[in-house]
């Protein structure tokens, strides 16, 4: 059950951050067409759903223990926090006003939410399973701890 359970959210990581990706995207590709700067806000968005596509992918090696990765885990969590924090403040309280690009935009707010909680998540899992295995014993002789 576990196993599945890990799977399905690295499977959910992966979509998400894909369609992060997709929905922060559209506004760098406007602002490319209009010959305008990129806003930071929105190419660290790109940068932390980048990071966590590759994380997912990398995840996928058979014989990786990603529980023993809690660490990055906890650092991308921390990503998404930081995501959410900054687009939560500009988008949540904001009214539409039948603009689709903000309708959009507070999509995305709350895809960036669900993530975050999602690597949350994972890092404490993953802590969970690494400490519970640090004091096994060792493989050769099975004596020391």
């Amino acid at each position: 059950v576990g196993k599945i359970l890990r799977i399905a959210a690295r499977f959910l990581q992966f979509v998400l951050a894909l369609t992060v990706a997709g929905l922060y995207g559209v506004d760098l590709h406007h602002a490319a067409e209009a010959h305008k700067y990129a806003d930071s806000k929105w190419v660290y968005a790109e940068v932390v759903a980048g990071l966590s596509c590759i994380t997912v992918l990398v995840y996928m090696i058979p014989i990786l223990k990603t529980w023993a990765c809690f660490g990055w885990d906890a650092v991308l969590f921390i990503l998404w926090m930081a995501l959410f924090g900054t687009f939560g403040k500009m988008y949540i309280s904001e009214n539409p006003e039948g603009d689709s690009g903000i309708i959009r935009m507070k999509h995305a707010v709350w895809v960036d939410l669900v993530n975050m909680l999602l690597w949350f998540g994972t890092a404490v899992y993953g802590a969970v399973i690494f400490f519970m295995h640090r004091r096994g014993r060792t493989l050769h002789t099975g004596r020391a701890e």
